[in-house]
């Protein structure tokens, strides 16, 4: 929410070329409580006060010589090209005020003056003027925070894989159909494999075969979601020789609940497995 001190505490500007209406609007803000009232009676110098001060509420006269309203909310579109523009007019042609409107403006107050619709027509939009700039202020520390938070993951998720890396041959995700969605680390060379064929396939590949019994055993730890530690299953290569790997898994699941697949991290363990010579 907005409080009264701030709205009293925004920035506004005057401009009209009729001093009499400057005194008369400057009086009536400071009997409100408004505390930062700015004025000029030169329509040529809006822009570049905009620029500098970034105003939260423009009270703008439409009929001034040299440089109209009109002209005067075009140069501030100008500027303000994807925000909020925080004009008010004032006119006293009736047939300007939808005009205003579509140039851009946000409201409009007629003269002559009814003090009380003035102060309740900059009060309200003074109100939603500042709403607007907490609202962008909140998507700009959103967006900071997403772009902070993404950056730690990605170290976080480098430092793991480095750390897998470490601590086995590679590490894999799968998703819920059982399909290969990350693998990381050298696996797929050193077994001389594809994705769809690393934890095993009962069927042959390029003369290698995987124990049938030992991938059901795998299958069925999968099927029934259950996390796995150390689990050893073998292939036959080509040349008859065993190979031995050892995979880690557990079941993946989102913030709902749902089953989304595994992940884990495999070794090759063959040197392991092999009897260990004797003298």
């Amino acid at each position: 929410m907005i409080s009264k001190p701030d709205i009293l505490n925004a920035k506004i500007l005057i401009v009209d070329d009729q001093d009499a209406n400057v005194r008369l609007l400057e009086q009536m803000l400071s009997d409100g409580g408004y505390t930062f009232v700015s004025s000029t009676m030169n329509p040529h110098e809006v822009c570049d006060l905009y620029r500098q001060n970034r105003y939260d509420l423009i009270l703008l006269d439409l009929q001034m010589p040299g440089m109209d309203g009109f002209q005067v909310l075009q140069g501030l579109k100008e500027i303000e090209t994807s925000g909020y523009l925080p004009v008010l007019v004032i006119t006293a042609q009736p047939g300007h005020k939808l005009r205003a409107l579509q140039a851009g403006a946000k409201d409009f107050v007629s003269k002559p003056f009814d003090l009380i619709e003035v102060q309740t027509r900059i009060y309200n939009m003074l109100e939603v003027r500042l709403l607007y700039k907490k609202l962008q202020n909140y998507n700009k520390e959103l967006e900071q925070t997403v772009a902070q938070r993404t950056a730690e993951l990605s170290e976080s998720e480098a430092r793991f894989r480095r750390l897998t890396e470490l601590a086995s041959d590679w590490y894999w995700e799968q998703d819920e159909k059982g399909h290969f969605t990350k693998v990381y680390g050298p696996v797929l060379e050193m077994l001389g494999i594809t994705v769809d064929t690393l934890m095993g396939e009962p069927k042959g590949n390029k003369g290698t075969h995987w124990n049938e019994a030992e991938y059901a055993d795998f299958r069925s730890n999968i099927a029934s979601r259950r996390p796995f530690l150390d689990f050893v299953y073998s292939r036959t290569r080509s040349d008859g020789s065993m190979q031995y790997l050892m995979v880690s898994g557990e079941p993946m699941f989102d913030a709902s609940g749902r089953f989304t697949g595994y992940r884990g991290i495999g070794k090759d363990v063959t040197d392991s497995m092999r009897p260990k010579s004797t003298i």
